[in-house]
């Protein structure tokens, strides 16, 4: 059995780190919190839940399961950026956004970011793919994604080598994958 110290926390300080914690919540403003707490990232524009939906289609566009949510959430950052500058973009994306989770409600009863199986969600995304939203997305994934040094390393690339003396010197021989 395990005893536990009931002095090593009083009801005060209990009551003043709640107070706190919730008002540094309401503060920020509508939060995306990463699947495992490591990263968190403040959406304004676009709302928490939007956000999240948002990160869930970029996860879906280029899956790398080696690859945390705060790389995809970085280049969705972007997409609320934009959204908070131009207000028909916001709107666009507000638009397509309800018309995936509409379609996602009909076929499986839940909001598309809700659906546990990838097959399904990017079945909904392959009716979406001429949408522009789909499109700024893939888009802004392909340059914001991969041109992330960051996330090189977990891709096995070690960046330009021209600061190196170029790949005739650095391993174009080297086919030990053969």
């Amino acid at each position: 059995m395990r005893v536990l110290n009931k002095k090593a926390i009083s009801r005060r300080s209990f009551l003043k780190t709640g107070t706190v914690t919730a008002l540094g919540l309401t503060i920020m403003g509508p939060m995306v919190i990463g699947k495992n707490n490591a990263w968190a990232a403040t959406f304004k524009t676009l709302g928490a839940d939007d956000a999240a939906t948002l990160i869930q289609m970029a996860r879906d566009c280029y899956p790398h399961d080696f690859l945390a949510d705060k790389y995809y959430a970085k280049v969705i950052e972007g997409i609320e950026a934009q959204a908070g500058k131009d207000k028909a973009f916001k709107s666009m994306v507000s638009k397509e956004l309800k018309k995936i989770n509409s379609s996602a409600k009909k076929h499986y009863k839940v909001n598309y970011k809700d659906i546990n199986r990838e097959l399904e969600r990017t079945d909904i995304l392959k009716k979406n793919s001429k949408s522009p939203l789909f499109k700024k997305v893939q888009g802004d994934l392909v340059v914001g994604l991969y041109n992330n040094q960051e996330v090189w390393p977990k891709f096995g690339y070690e960046g330009e080598s021209a600061s190196k003396g170029g790949y005739m010197n650095r391993g174009f021989n080297d086919i030990d994958w053969l």
